[in-house]
């Protein structure tokens, strides 16, 4: 689980970074939670679970505790996402396929992987990912933590591009979060003029 890269910047709190950056699971479950909420919040959210789970992000505890349980701990205040409940089973429900398909360790999923296109689809399969988010992730294992199977750009279409700010595969520091949160507004302002033109 351990990974020997440069450190990762994407909540702006140096502890939740550093589990980020230490941590392939807690990683991997910063990418589930990142929807519906500010970047940093669903990346910092593994360090919250572990901190309330005694201070170890441990997906075999996770996925080994009732779900009601599970969710009160992702509900309490503050709350891990504005949808504690819906999220929360979905982290369990992703903790559950590390164990039992990758003996607990994200990081054995992509290093099973050969080519980028195995990797974005063994993500893709992961429960709640989905396509672009797997695209996304696949990106950011790619510029950010050293894993580069064959064709993992194209995998990651438009976020695996050099020099681009699409996503959080593209964040290293205050500057580039703030590029990316333009280019999302950039991408959000035309898809309203599209929908107005219709």
């Amino acid at each position: 689980m351990a990974t020997s890269q440069s450190p990762l910047h994407l909540t702006g709190d140096p502890n939740a970074d550093a589990l980020l950056s230490s941590n392939a699971n807690a990683l991997l479950i910063g990418m589930v939670l990142d929807q519906q909420v500010p970047m940093e919040k669903a990346f910092a959210g593994p360090a919250v679970i572990a901190e309330r789970m005694g201070g170890t992000f441990d997906v075999a505890a996770i996925a080994a505790m009732g779900e009601d349980d599970f969710t009160a701990l992702c509900a309490e205040r503050p709350a891990i996402h504005r949808f504690p409940g819906s999220m929360s089973k979905r982290v369990q429900a992703v903790c559950r396929v590390l164990v039992e398909e990758y003996d607990g360790d994200a990081a054995n999923l992509w290093e099973r992987a050969g080519t980028g296109h195995e990797l974005k689809q063994a993500l893709a399969a992961l429960p709640g990912l989905g396509d672009q988010k797997a695209s996304i992730f696949t990106a950011l294992l790619g510029k950010q933590r050293d894993v580069q199977p064959a064709g993992w750009r194209e995998a990651a279409g438009a976020y695996g591009e050099e020099g681009v700010f699409r996503s959080v595969a593209d964040v290293v520091d205050s500057e580039s979060l703030d590029k990316v949160r333009q280019t999302k507004r950039a991408v959000k302002a035309e898809a309203r003029k599209a929908a107005a033109e219709k």
